[in-house]
């Protein structure tokens, strides 16, 4: 992947609105974003491979370095609300697996009850050297 032009895609998109969102909630005291799109995660993977690319990508989206982290866990996702304040409704690609495969069954509960109940393996912290020991940086949001 290239330093200088990170290619666009849905799932790198709906990446970037995670990181915003991620910011917000940090700045806030909050913890950190559950990940739980299979699909959205394996972009990130891809993205953490090239870290000057990635450090360029969590700046510009959440104005500060962010790194993937392992946080296991299965229960309702805490930041579905603020996503949609910010953005509308979650798109189909938060419920499709890394190999294409939409989950109708947990797309359907969402839009039927404005919740999303699953598992996760994974979420940001602020990386080193991001001045996180300082001050929150300013939210985009």
């Amino acid at each position: 992947m290239s330093t200088a032009t990170i290619p666009s895609s849905p799932e790198l998109d709906e990446l970037g609105k995670y990181f915003k969102i991620s910011a917000r909630r940090i700045d806030a005291g909050e913890t950190a974003p559950q990940m739980f799109s299979s699909a959205i995660d394996a972009a990130w993977h891809t993205l953490v491979e090239d870290p000057a690319a990635h450090d360029a990508f969590a700046l510009q989206h959440a104005g500060r370095k962010l790194v993937h982290v392992e946080m296991k866990g299965f229960g309702p996702i805490s930041w579905v609300a603020a996503y949609e304040e910010a953005y509308g409704p979650l798109p189909e690609i938060w419920f499709t697996n890394a190999d294409g495969t939409v989950n109708t069954g947990a797309l359907a509960q969402y839009r039927e009850t404005g919740t999303v109940t699953a598992e996760w393996d994974c979420g940001p912290r602020p990386g080193p050297g991001d001045g996180d020991d300082l001050t929150p940086a300013a939210s985009s949001l």
